[in-house]
């Protein structure tokens, strides 16, 4: 053999080497892949194509005290269609019969739809919106529809669920019940929603998806791989009428004096219950909403409602009694360099101690604590912080405003700043920190505090009950109290509160007004106030206390508590006693705690047996009854508007998933 050919031989056997080495290395690699890492792969290729996807539980009702729905989660329904996976020939039979029954539960003409299928079916568009926002009962009725009965791959029908948050109330008491965090769906950070978030929020289920498209994904089918399990509904204290009141009567005010912004709170005098809380600030255009929760969150100068507290620590100590003669002298007095003036041009002279209170004297007060207390400050403010005037009330609610009252050392402490304190400057309170002093003197002396929540129940069992908490047994002795709260009868009856007297409805309180951004440049061009009334009706036998502060009123108009926030205080008052005759019953026969909780629990235990029986909606509003129903399960028909008349289904009587009831609503 030739040199020549042998070096060609050799070549081919070397290409043969590296080409049988190579073929050694690739099944190799299909060997290692299969074999060993086989299973990665097809992960990874079924991720690429399916995937689970989180479904968010129902949120946890919230109650009003009478079972009334405060929120509530309501299931929505989006229709989609996959124009892919029909066949031709169901296409074809089933386009006119789908689009003239979605003619006429959506309005739009039959050839509108047929349109849309037709270039859905020529572009492949295998995610077609059809309709969204539905409720239960219309997503049941166009699933049943021509073609899309068919199912998910025959019929190309695919559905999209969400849950929305609905407040009955609408607007009313909306930053007390809470909201979701802007940008942020499922996060909750405010109100009901935000402190009880661990009861309400349930565990999320999930369901298989299959891509589709780029960024559109198809339920595998109509079933969820977990269930998402629905959270627990959270009862309150609020009662909807006595919102509705307080709501109605604080925005009247506010924009008649065309204010900032204000909040009221009512309160139940003996179990703390929170009945109760209005919040509203005012827009660009002059309209009000519920923009800050200022009731809880906002501390500020209280004012002369604070007179009260500096005049029971006085009578307490014993350094002074309600006779004891002050000198208010002409109207201005001098304190360390500083004058302190009163509202009444020329004064009030020599004055009992009682009589500074009723008359809210800023010189009658600032004498009394700096003549007792200038040289052993301390006792004073000892005496505040025994009522715990000094701490946070740690309710549930978030975002309750840190309250300060300075002492010796702290950075606010100069030879001015008892006398300001007597008066309520140098210090700050929330309106519900206020109230709830009040409160322990409409109590007889026993704070207790302030509750928003009853109980945490799982349909018809409670989970978890909340009592009435005792934060301080006796603020001070039977002598003090007795007589605080004859001046506080008397501040209505003949002094700065005279103008809200009526000898048919017994009120006692004290009237504030404090001047606000002061120590900005200007004041004296454009003064602003803050107007308050805290007190508690009726006065002899107290069922309900009330604070309303209303953040500066228009000058123009008025500023003094007397005129600003004392007529709230009155409507308020007079009306939960008129407008409600299961209220005004309650007062006359003086039985309000067994009452009010007797009739609660017989109203939730009628709407809400058990998830396999037919509730008894008869009675409840509409809106109720279709989400407490829906939210079991069941399918709902009404006619009519209002509330139940009529149920198809008798109470009691055991139902299946997906069964239709039908409402008559009058």
């Amino acid at each position: 053999m030739a040199t020549e050919d042998k070096n060609i031989l050799n070549r081919l056997y070397i290409i043969a080497g590296c080409m049988f080495v190579f073929a050694l290395a690739v099944a190799f690699k299909l060997i290692n892949i299969q074999f060993v890492e086989g299973e990665k792969y097809r992960d990874l290729a079924e991720r690429n194509t399916t995937r689970n996807f989180e479904i968010d539980a129902n949120r946890g009702n919230v109650y009003a005290d009478d079972g009334s729905l405060l929120a509530t989660s309501v299931p929505k329904y989006e229709i989609r269609f996959d124009a892919v996976t029909v066949s031709s020939e169901d296409f074809k039979e089933n386009l006119v019969p789908l689009s003239k029954e979605l003619s006429k539960m959506f309005g739009r003409p039959a050839s509108y739809y047929q349109q849309r299928f037709r270039k859905a079916r020529a572009d492949k568009n295998r995610y077609l919106l059809v309709a969204k926002n539905l409720g239960y009962s219309d997503y049941i009725k166009v699933k049943g529809f021509p073609l899309f009965n068919k199912g998910p791959y025959k019929g190309g029908f695919i559905m999209d669920q969400r849950t929305v948050r609905e407040h009955p109330m609408g607007k009313i008491g909306e930053r007390l019940v809470g909201s979701q965090k802007k940008n942020e769906p499922g996060v909750y950070e405010v109100g009901f929603e935000g402190a009880f978030n661990k009861y309400l929020r349930g565990k999320n289920g999930r369901r298989l998806k299959q891509k589709i498209a780029k960024g559109q994904w198809k339920p595998v089918s109509d079933n969820n791989e977990i269930e998402p399990q629905d959270g627990y509904d959270v009862v309150t204290t609020i009662n909807v009428n006595i919102q509705d009141i307080a709501h109605h009567a604080l925005l009247k005010q506010m924009e008649h004096y065309e204010a900032e912004h204000g909040s009221v709170i009512v309160m139940e005098v003996k179990t703390g219950e929170i009945k109760a809380v209005s919040n509203l600030g005012r827009t660009s255009e002059g309209t009000y909403y519920e923009k800050l929760n200022y009731a809880v969150g906002e501390s500020h100068e209280p004012g002369s409602t604070f007179k009260v507290m500096a005049m029971m620590a006085a009578l307490e100590d014993k350094v002074i009694d309600t006779s004891t003669v002050v000198d208010t002298q002409n109207g201005t007095k001098r304190f360390y360099g500083r004058n302190i003036t009163d509202s009444r041009r020329g004064g009030y002279g020599k004055i009992s101690a009682a009589k500074a209170l009723e008359v809210s004297s800023n010189i009658g007060l600032a004498t009394i604590i700096d003549e007792a207390y200038s040289k052993t400050p301390q006792k004073f403010i000892d005496r505040l912080h025994s009522w715990n005037l000094n701490s946070k009330i740690g309710i549930p609610i978030l975002g309750e405003g840190t309250p300060m009252i300075p002492g010796p050392g702290h950075k606010k402490w100069s030879k001015n700043a008892l006398p300001s304190i007597a008066y309520g400057y140098n210090l700050q309170l929330t309106p519900l920190q206020t109230l709830a002093f009040y409160n322990a003197i409409a109590n007889d002396g026993v704070m207790v505090k302030p509750r928003f929540i009853r109980e945490i129940r799982k349909w018809n069992q409670g989970v978890e009950t909340f009592e009435t908490e005792v934060l301080n047994d006796r603020i001070c002795s039977e002598k003090t109290l007795r007589e605080i709260q004859d001046i506080l009868l008397n501040i209505v009856k003949r002094g700065t509160g005279e103008r809200l007297y009526s000898e048919y409805f017994s009120m006692a309180g004290k009237t504030g007004t404090a001047r606000t951004e002061y120590w900005l440049p200007g004041w004296e061009e454009d003064r602003k106030y803050i107007s308050s009334f805290a007190g508690y009706f009726p006065a002899e036998n107290p069922k309900y206390s009330c604070i309303v502060v209303i953040h500066k009123p228009s000058t123009k108009k008025g500023y003094y508590g007397a005129d600003v926030t004392g007529p709230v205080f009155k409507r308020i008052a007079q009306k939960i006693f008129t407008d409600s005759p299961r209220i005004s019953r309650i007062a006359k026969v003086n039985e309000v705690d067994e009452e009010l909780s007797g009739d609660f629990e017989n109203y939730y235990s009628k709407v809400q047996q058990t998830k396999s029986t037919v509730p008894d909606v008869s009675g409840m509003a509409g809106m109720d009854a279709v989400s407490l129903l829906e939210n079991m399960g069941m399918r709902v028909e009404i006619r009519g508007n209002g509330t139940v008349a009529e149920q198809s289904m008798e109470p009691g009587s055991a139902f299946r998933k997906r069964q239709i009831i039908q409402l008559t609503l009058k």
